[in-house]
């Protein structure tokens, strides 16, 4: 149900969502999701996909900006961590050579001491070629100071999920109720045994260009693997007892970990990244929430923004 329209030209590189209600969350899956339950939307405007390197770069350069992941923490805020955990860095997914229990990620999460969104993968990584991949290594302030300079605001989750599904209400992918259309693969996410054997089936080891699959069915690209996305929502253990911008809980760790070193509140990330497995961590759907302490960054996590005409 259609409940406004685009009240201004096209902002350059976003989608006009029409606002509407929709069925938000799954029955079928995590715990987390559920339950089910209808929601209504006001019209915005959407991001067409995941805050590219470049664009992130434009950023940096006109403010001055500072990644979470460029500062080193203060030893007084962190009086358990070890001294060489006290150094600017990141999370990087480090993909161990044999089968290892999934029981426990640092198995495949590494902190490296020099990662940040210019060095993905630590010191010796660079951007050359990656112009187009998403930007990554993003905390919540990050996100939100990417957005205030843009004139943007991250979404609410509800705004984040009904945008994916792309009209396909109830269906389990961004696209459908099938892994894939026709032998296609539909987004960037695992092919193999997680987390030591990736088969490569949809042509990428890590992030991949924006618009390397198709849009879904409101133009968006890559609303489904490649990285997660933050929302400006506190996570809930359920969508019952979830409120419209708080809330904070626990929840078993995905493959998006906590940077073990801070806060325990957490917020929602959506959409599933390019480590995520059917065996492991099947959230490559819209319904699919992970939980993320908001001064944490990664190599899988990055950012969409929104835009509401009555900002």
């Amino acid at each position: 149900m259609e409940r406004s329209g685009p009240s201004a030209r096209p902002p350059k590189n976003m989608v006009w969502i029409a606002g509407g209600e929709f069925a938000m969350g799954s029955e079928d899956f995590y715990p987390e999701e559920r339950p089910v339950h209808t929601v209504g939307v006001d019209g915005f405007w959407m991001d067409e996909h995941p805050v590219t390197v470049a664009e992130f770069r434009r950023f940096v350069k006109a403010t001055g900006h500072v990644t979470l992941a460029e500062t080193a923490p203060e030893a007084v805020d962190f009086p358990d961590a070890a001294a060489d955990q006290l150094v600017p860095g990141s999370l990087v997914f480090t993909p161990p050579r044999q089968r290892v229990s999934l029981d426990d990620y640092r198995a495949w999460w590494s902190w490296v001491p020099g990662a940040q969104w210019r060095h993905p993968e630590g010191p010796g990584s660079t951007l050359h070629g990656r112009e187009r991949h998403p930007a990554v290594h993003i905390s919540h302030a990050d996100a939100s100071a990417y957005a205030a300079w843009a004139g943007k605001q991250l979404p609410t989750e509800a705004e984040w999920e009904y945008a994916a599904r792309g009209g396909l209400d109830g269906a389990t992918y961004a696209w459908g109720d099938t892994p894939t259309i026709r032998g296609r693969h539909m987004a960037n996410t695992w092919h193999g045994r997680f987390p030591h054997e990736n088969l490569l089936l949809d042509g990428f080891e890590r992030t991949s260009p924006v618009g390397s699959f198709p849009p879904n069915g409101y133009g968006l690209l890559d609303v489904c693997g490649n990285v997660w996305e933050w929302t400006r929502d506190g996570f809930t253990a359920d969508h019952a007892s979830a409120s419209p911008h708080g809330g904070a809980s626990g929840g078993r760790p995905c493959c998006g970990p906590s940077d073990p070193r801070r806060s325990l509140h957490r917020l929602v990330i959506k959409g599933g990244s390019h480590l995520c497995a059917p065996s492991y961590c099947l959230r490559y759907r819209p319904a699919a929430r992970q939980a993320q302490t908001p001064d944490t960054s990664t190599s899988h996590l990055g950012l969409r923004c929104v835009l509401r005409p009555s900002s």
